[in-house]
Formats: structure tokens, sequence, C-alpha cells
């Protein structure tokens, strides 16, 4: 059933109202009328049983040899009949507990246009447990994710917007997936076989996320996916030779899926046409509080890495892998985000907070943990578990409250973008980004939810 203009309004200003309660008040206005398709469609499923833990993703050296390109098809509409709903304002988090008993389901709903009229569509899905992901294809991006807190109420932990509009701003990189190369290139050159490649220099004098037009400003093919363990969205793009100044026909496939086991898996995979350099990556801005409830300072930390990169005043790594030790960036045990975050907002460093890369330790492709996280007033805890080699930490630096941003504060989320280190297209002792033709790049993250009681 079509919910009129007026009753839309109504429901958003009830969500506002019981957000507001919640005490995790959203700064964002409750969003207009959805735009586009004219009807969503569902798909259901009995409870499964419960996924056992994700297997351990190898690679030697980051590519693995491939005889096919990776398909390429289009959004399939599940067969059921469909029931359209708006989509769903991205930070009036719910407070009722999540179903125990809930039935996995995928719904798909018009999310807006582009300024060139391409249509967007909003995916949410929901798994076993009453978790909720919602995601659109532009830019194949999580908008929302709401988990339980220790009191079994869901609230949605990180960043977005409530429709289209917002992310076709210059936002923040909310929940995107950032390539071709997630973080900075220095100079936005690089050489490959002794061949010269200039890239747009869209963070200062270097390159960053991709470009002036990354893959985060792209609309992707989307698929709805649904199995035994999960529900999810499998995303499929082609960016062309010469796209944004990089080599080759490069292909990317990301599969975002809900687990029954309460976690948010993420396999990447490409494959080129000609020798070029990949680094793909989420861009999510996490508060495990809710989003807009505040600063994420008091959230505890743990690292596993041993080292980072120094950076210089333009935020590029000097080449050098540091000990942790004795610094400001050391999260080798538990420890509040903002304990010592005032120390790098002075001489001799120039940040306004944490944008570093931690060089993770025993990471040999292999699926590992990274990064543990807790919200001590929530309860909520998330752990990441990677197969890349490096972790960025970013907290929010840049957010300054006005409407790029969804008037979001300095420090009111964290980031945490498992990849390959920047700049290794200029660093060869570093580890590589290349990829050839007849290679295709495999790479997992995993995020884990639980509740600390």
């Amino acid at each position: 059933m079509r919910l009129s203009f007026p009753c839309w309004r109504a429901v958003a200003a009830a969500s506002l109202a019981v957000a507001l309660f919640a005490g995790c008040q959203p700064p964002a206005p409750p969003p207009s009328t959805p735009t586009g398709r004219s009807a969503s469609s569902s798909t259901t499923a009995a409870k499964p049983p419960a996924a056992e833990s994700p297997t351990e993703s190898r690679a030697e050296s980051r590519a693995e040899s491939a005889a096919e390109s990776p398909a390429k098809s289009p959004v399939e509409s599940p067969a059921e009949t469909a029931t359209e709903k708006p989509a769903p304002e991205n930070t009036a988090p719910t407070t009722e507990k999540p179903e125990t008993n809930a039935v996995m389901k995928i719904e798909k709903s018009p999310f807006g246009k582009t300024a060139e009229g391409q249509e967007a569509t909003l995916y949410t899905c929901v798994n076993a447990n009453g978790l909720k992901l919602a995601m659109t294809d532009y830019g194949a991006t999580v908008v929302s994710l709401e988990t339980p807190d220790r009191d079994g109420k869901l609230a949605n932990i990180t960043l977005g917007f409530p429709s289209l509009d917002g992310y076709l701003q210059r936002h923040p990189y909310f929940g995107s997936t950032v390539g071709r190369y997630g973080n900075r290139i220095a100079g936005g050159k690089f050489s490959l076989d002794d061949k010269p490649y200039t890239l747009a220099t869209n963070n200062g004098p270097n390159h960053l996320h991709g470009g002036k037009k990354g893959f985060d400003a792209l609309v992707w093919q989307a698929e709805p996916v649904q199995t035994a363990d999960g529900v999810g969205v499998k995303f499929t793009l082609r960016s062309p030779d010469g796209d944004e100044g990089y080599p080759g026909n490069l292909d990317v496939v990301v599969n975002y899926t809900l687990t029954n086991t309460n976690e948010l898996k993420i396999e990447y995979e490409a494959k080129t046409d000609a020798p070029t350099v990949v680094n793909l990556t989420n861009h999510c801005y996490w508060n495990l509080g809710c989003a807009g409830s505040g600063k994420i300072l008091d959230h505890e930390l743990m690292l596993a890495a041993d080292k980072y990169l120094p950076i210089d005043a333009t935020s590029i790594p000097t080449g050098e892998l540091a000990a942790v030790a004795d610094t400001p960036l050391d999260f080798t045990k538990p420890t509040k985000i903002g304990a010592r975050i005032e120390a790098l907002k002075q001489p001799p460093h120039e940040t306004k907070g944490y944008d570093h890369c931690f060089s993770l330790r025993g990471q040999e492709g292999k699926l590992e943990l990274a990064a543990r996280v807790k919200d001590p007033a929530s309860g909520r805890v998330m752990e990441i578990l990677t197969t890349e080699p490096g972790i960025q930490l970013y907290t929010g630096n840049f957010l300054d409250g006005t409407e790029g941003g969804n008037k979001y504060q300095q420090h009111d989320a964290f980031c945490l973008e498992t990849q390959h280190y920047p700049d290794s297209p200029n660093r060869p002792e570093f580890p590589t980004t290349r990829l050839n033709p007849g290679q295709t790049l495999r790479s997992t993250t995993v995020h884990r939810f639980s509740v600390d009681k």
C-alpha cells in the first residue's frame, strides 16, 4: 500500500519522537516523499539453521589466477508480490527489541534519482535475529545498520542520509564502497612498467578514494541475495579503461551479507584486462551508541597492530613502519579513543585526530581479528576481521556540523577501513596493490556484532 505524503510525514514524525525518547536525537529532518519506481518487492523465507563462522580466505599476493570475468547481471526482481514502503530515515533508530524468530527478508523501495535521471534503489535486509541492514545501489552504500544494545533495543549505528539527495552532494563517503583506490596516492601520480599515470588531485595535492567521481558516486548493478546463512546484496560494476585516469577495464563484484550469526560480511572481487592498481574498502562511519548520540571518544578500541605508518603534513606515509609503543597510537590494549586524541592536535603531529593506517600483525591473507570496539554505555561490541594487511582509523575529524555531513560534528563517529597501505603504488616496499590480467583480487572483511552485558 502506498503511503500518502501526509501519512508519511506523520510516520516520520513518530520515528523522530521515538528517537528523542531513546536519547539518540537525529540531526537530519524527516525525509521527503521518495521518487522513482512505483512499487517495491520483497522475499521471505523461514528461519534457517544458524550459520557457521566465516572460513578463512587464502591470498598469496592478494591475486589468484582466474579465467573468467565476473558476471555483470542486471537486478532481478524477486517473484513474490510486492508492496511499496518508503525509505527509512537513516538516523532515527527504532526502540523495539529485535525479533528472536524473525523471518529473513529483503525489501526493495525507491530511493531517489541522480541528476542524470538514474533511479536508485534501497534494499532493506532483515536476518533471522531481526537485525536490519539498509543499502543503496548508489555507491554500493550502507545506509543504516540496526543492532541491539544490552537491553535488546535496536538502533542504527552508522551515519548516513535519509534519502539520495544527501549522497548526491559531496558527502564524507558515508557507508560507501570506495575505489578504485581507497585512501591517498601522493601527487595523484604513479607508474606501472615505467609508464606514468596521472589521476585527479581531490585532496590537497593528492588523490583520494578514487578521484572526483569514484565508485562511491556511481550507480552499481544490484542483485538481492538470500541463502541459508543470511541475506544481502551483490553489487557489480565495470570501471572502463581511463576511468579517473586508471588503466584497464576493471570488473568489480562486492557482496554484502548480513549473516544469521550477526555479522556484516563484505567480499570483494576484481579483474582487469590491463595492469592496474586497486585498493577497495568500505567507508562506514560507526557510533555504537547510535547515530546522532554524540561523541565516540569513550568508545574502547583495541587494534591488532604493533606498528603504524607515520605521515607527512598532507597525510601521505613517509615510508616508515613505526612502533605504536609509547605513542598516542598504541591501541594494543583496549583504550578509550579520546584518551590521547588531543595529543595528535599538537606538534609534532599535524592532524585533527586519528587519520592513520595501522599495519596489522600476522596478516598473510587469512581472515584474522583486526579490531575490537566497545561502547560501555550501550554495551554494543563490534569486532572486525579481515584478510587485508592494514586498517585506517579515522575519527570524523572534518565533520563540522554542516549539511554536507548531515549536521554531524567532529568525532561523532569513527571509521575503521580495512585496506592496503596508502600510496602503495609509489612504495615498492609496501604490500603490492598491482593487479594483472588473468589474476583475481579477492578480499574479505567481517564486522561481528555482539553485546557485553
